[in-house]
């Protein structure tokens, strides 16, 4: 590769406007108690808790009696205790089991982009050697791997967005990195790269993943949100 930077881990931003907007569409659907387990799917425990309250619920689920306390001490009432009835999918902005989007994506996950490589027809990328080049191309060495929850059956199946456009995922995904074929557009390092989420053509691209690894969207969104350095976005 050329042009490298130092490595880094992919980021779950969080949509500030987007959580409050699903916050307020859970509430008007119904229910009363929202789950809130696992750190509230990946999203950030109180962050959640503060716009669900916000909204109207009048309590949330989580793990542990510590978690409890925290809260209780923020004025929010927690239990460890009961079923959720609260909906996730609108909570978090997350596909219905139809893959229709439900409210706009919570999280975005994003990766940056590390280096750029020129691969001539017929050369290879990663592990194995799954993906040659048809013809003359650039790929692009991106920060986000299967220890982040960039799933490694995305692999030659699944795109990403780079300056609002789709690019493919190509050859196998490795553990902090994957690689993107940029079919001649552009790329600079430091350039940023949306796998899910945000409000381009990426921003349902957690159904697909859902459709190609088999996994819930819930799962989908809990790794990246416990491995990946979260932020926030309006």
């Amino acid at each position: 590769m050329c042009d490298t930077s130092s490595s880094a881990l992919p980021q779950a931003m969080i949509s500030r406007s987007a959580l409050a907007a699903g916050a307020s569409a859970a509430i008007r659907a119904g229910g009363r108690r929202a789950d809130l387990r696992r750190d509230a799917w990946g999203h950030g425990l109180l962050a959640v808790a503060q716009a669900v309250t916000a909204a109207g619920a009048e309590e949330v689920l989580v793990d542990s009696p510590g978690e409890v306390e925290a809260l209780r001490l923020e004025g929010i009432t927690a239990t460890t205790t009961g079923e959720p009835d609260l909906d996730p999918g609108l909570l978090y902005g997350l596909p219905s089991a139809e893959g229709l989007p439900t409210t706009p994506p919570v999280m975005r996950l994003v990766g940056r982009v590390m280096s750029t490589k020129r691969l001539r027809a017929g050369e290879a990328v990663s592990y194995g050697y799954t993906f040659r080049a048809a013809a003359d191309t650039t790929v692009a060495l991106v920060t986000g791997g299967y220890a982040q929850g960039v799933v490694r059956a995305l692999g030659n199946h699944a795109d990403v967005e780079i300056d609002g456009a789709l690019h493919p995922i190509v050859g196998r995904v490795a553990m902090d990195v994957c690689v993107i074929d940029l079919q001649g557009a552009p790329a600079e390092v430091g350039d940023a790269v949306t796998y899910f989420g945000g409000t381009g053509p990426a921003s349902g691209a957690i159904a697909r993943w859902a459709e190609l690894t088999r996994m819930t969207p819930a799962e989908l969104v809990a790794v990246p949100g416990a491995h990946a350095v979260r932020g926030w976005e309006a």
